[in-house]
């Protein structure tokens, strides 16, 4: 398919049905973030959204890993902010804000179900970006933490935002400050994954998870997706009048009148998106 071909060595892209598969690529490293995988996102991520053969993205991790976040080892050799010849606090902050948009922000407003397929460790910024997925599926060996607490940083990528709407904010606070690692099953008690999948059958059981999603009708998945990322900001009066307006613009489409007929028949609906 050739309008995914935009990955990078260390983000890779590959299709499997209607779901696009996007693959952290650093294992050597735990897929410790890259400027090219930024880039990567930036543009893969577009040209699925606009891939009407795409139903869904997973995001996931090469070599048993999800992604550590940054990569430790660089920072401690780069410059401090400021000196010569290196970047100033302001160039440093205006590229991490750039980021985070292409990646978390990007992934948040994606207008197809995004699952964060989760093989083993995800750190730091490799937590936020899996939190700013849809959906979550965590292989049985693997576990979460925030991680910044252990080298001094605060935390990015919306990490504290989006773990506050998962487990409320007394216990997204110690997880931050304790920076403890969280299992898969207690991840599954506390809401932060979805699912857990045995790590022998992981990568089939998350493509499976994908697939399903991938079915479902692409025009009223973006309109369910806009719904609950309005509800995280906005009054019940204003969720209502923008789920009346979204609800009759899905009663309109083709999918809408293919799944009331495929009821009725008793059959599986096929969607096409119109």
């Amino acid at each position: 398919m050739t309008t995914l071909e935009t990955g990078t060595d260390d983000l890779l892209v590959r299709t499997e049905g209607r779901v696009a598969v996007l693959t952290f690529n650093r294992p050597e490293v735990r897929n410790a973030l890259t400027p090219s995988m930024y880039d990567g996102f930036g543009t893969v991520l577009p040209a699925v959204a606009a891939d009407p053969d795409i139903g869904a993205l997973m995001l996931t991790g090469a070599g048993g890993a999800f992604c550590a976040g940054g990569d430790v080892k660089a920072m401690a050799s780069r410059r401090a902010p400021g000196s010569s010849g290196g970047p100033t606090i302001e160039d440093r902050v205006d590229d991490l804000r750039r980021r985070q948009e292409m990646v978390s922000l990007a992934l948040h407003e994606f207008p197809k179900p995004v699952v964060g397929a989760i093989p083993g460790p995800a750190a730091g910024a490799g937590l936020s970006i899996a939190l700013a997925c849809d959906v979550r599926i965590m292989a049985d060996a693997a576990f979460l933490t925030t991680a910044f607490a252990k080298v001094g940083f605060s935390g990015d990528f919306g990490g504290s935002w989006f773990l506050s709407q998962l487990v409320g904010t007394a216990t997204a606070r110690e997880l931050y400050f304790t920076a403890r690692r969280i299992p898969a099953e207690e991840a599954l008690a506390l809401g932060i994954t979805n699912r857990v999948a045995p790590a022998v059958s992981f990568e089939a059981d998350a493509l499976a998870f994908a697939a399903e999603l991938a079915a479902g009708p692409p025009i009223a998945h973006r309109l369910m997706k806009e719904n609950l990322n309005r509800a995280l900001h906005h009054e019940l009066k204003e969720c209502l009048a923008a789920e009346a307006v979204a609800m009759t613009r899905a009663g309109q489409t083709e999918d809408h009148r293919e799944a009331a007929k495929a009821f009725v028949e008793k059959r599986e609906p096929e969607f096409t998106g119109r």
